[in-house]
């Protein structure tokens, strides 16, 4: 297991872009399951520092990958540090009264992009899991 941790300031999500890249390194994915953990890790990232732990620096976002013993399945934890939210109960940003909003959609890109989604801690951990 590989893990990073960060400080809840949005530019850090550039690091989160680096700790992919360096996990591709490392293990053999194609370039469209890379596109997609890509988009749905800094979307999730995104998400925890300014949604979970609101950019507050003195919290953390820690970020975990491993690789199933068959090498099939690539699962990512992201875990913030804030209250969490009530992920059963977001707007669909497909609706066609939310189709001009500039925010509301990283969940829902999550949600098409990864092959399992599993929210805990009332939110504030997010599992997303890819076939590789």
């Amino acid at each position: 297991m590989k893990s990073l941790k960060i400080s809840s300031k949005p530019e850090n999500v550039a690091a989160v872009e680096k700790f992919i890249d360096d996990m591709r390194s490392e293990i053999n994915i194609g370039d469209d399951v890379y596109g997609n953990i890509l988009i749905s890790m800094t979307e999730a990232a995104n998400n925890a520092i300014i949604h979970g732990n609101k950019c507050d620096e003195s919290k953390d976002v820690t970020i975990t990958y491993e690789l199933d013993d068959r090498g099939k399945n690539l699962t990512f934890v992201i875990k913030d540090q804030g209250p969490g939210f009530d992920y059963g109960h977001l707007p669909d940003p497909t609706d066609p009264e939310n189709l001009e909003k500039t925010h509301g959609r990283g969940v829902f890109l999550m949600m098409q992009l990864a092959d399992l989604v599993v929210f805990s801690d009332k939110g504030a951990t997010i599992e997303m899991q890819f076939r590789v």
